[in-house]
């Protein structure tokens, strides 16, 4: 009976899931297409004021409230909820930004203070530097305020580069995003089981690979997060190991009237044995430590609401 029951609802899934997603797949679709009909500033503002409405209801939300108050325990209930605030802001800006990419990355390479992205002297040194040095580097980000602008960076410096990603569960939502994530952001990567194998041989060839490492990953590494232990993928140590090559951490600032200021670090140098190899867990630690850095300064931009932190 039990196999009959199985059976009967495995059909049933094959019956009706496909529909059911390929109506979610439209309407996603028709979302991104839609907003590009509007101006960029007003739909991020728009996007903004209905996330900040809307995300409370969430259950998202508890779960963010949860990791604040554990990384925060001085906060007041009030300064939590504010923090949530903003990151509910930030998040509607992102989603509304992401219909218009390739018209709100505007980078002036004669004034580094002029153009919508704003970037430091030195920042501008380190691209060249990146350029010009005949050899590959892995560039790590995270969910911080717009957390897709990054991949738009090094084609903007003339860098090759080569950017990990995760693809949507949805056929439809996925080419409607590669469409746009197409748009100048070097060779993309599906984050699948020969993911490792491209990273390495795109180092080798010279790329600049480019991934984000601030969420949990099951099979990842114990390491301290805001003083509580969470699961790190460690990819990016792993081919590093097998790739010796400069790691940097870039990240974009969400700044007033929607503006952004991209800031790439000094190179950062991973932990070795006595033998010179790179140590994967310590060298994670330390990668782990300056997003905590970043976020600590900006904690209104990034994504408190996922489940960094997991008992298993």
């Amino acid at each position: 009976m039990l196999r009959l029951f199985l059976r009967i609802r495995a059909l049933l899934r094959k019956i009706v899931r496909p529909p059911f997603e390929a109506v979610l797949g439209a309407i996603a679709v028709g979302a991104l297409k839609a907003t590009r009909y509007f101006d960029p500033q007003r739909s991020a503002d728009a996007f903004a004021m209905l996330a900040r409405r809307v995300g409370p209801w969430l259950p998202e939300h508890r779960i963010g409230r949860d990791n604040l108050v554990a990384a925060y325990p001085e906060k007041s209930a009030a300064e939590i909820e504010t923090i949530l605030g903003d990151v509910w802001d930030n998040l509607g800006r992102v989603g509304a930004e992401f219909a218009h990419m390739d018209r709100i990355f505007e980078v002036n390479l004669d004034d580094p203070a002029a153009g919508r992205i704003e970037y430091s002297p030195r920042t501008g040194e380190l691209f060249e530097q990146l350029r010009t040095d005949g050899k590959g580097a892995l560039i790590f980000s995270a969910h911080l305020g717009n957390w897709e602008l990054p991949a738009l960076v090094g084609p903007t410096f003339d860098v090759d580069t080569a950017v990990l990603f995760r693809r949507p569960n949805l056929a439809a939502v996925d080419r409607a995003i590669q469409q746009v994530r197409g748009v100048n952001m070097g060779t993309l990567i599906s984050t699948e089981h020969t993911a490792p194998l491209r990273l390495a041989q795109a180092l080798r060839d010279g790329a600049h690979v480019g991934m984000l490492i601030d969420q949990f990953h099951d099979r990842g590494v114990h390491v301290d997060f805001f003083g509580r232990p969470a699961r790190t993928n460690t990819m990016l140590a792993r081919v590093a190991r097998h790739v010796d090559c400069p790691i940097h951490g870039v990240r974009v600032i969400r700044l007033p009237q929607n503006r952004f200021r991209v800031e790439l670090t000094e190179a950062i140098e991973p932990v070795r044995d006595t033998t010179g190899a790179i140590i994967v867990k310590d060298t994670m630690r330390e990668i782990n430590a300056v997003i905590e850095g970043w976020v600590r300064e900006y904690p209104g931009q990034w994504l408190w609401l996922h489940r960094r932190w997991r008992s298993y």
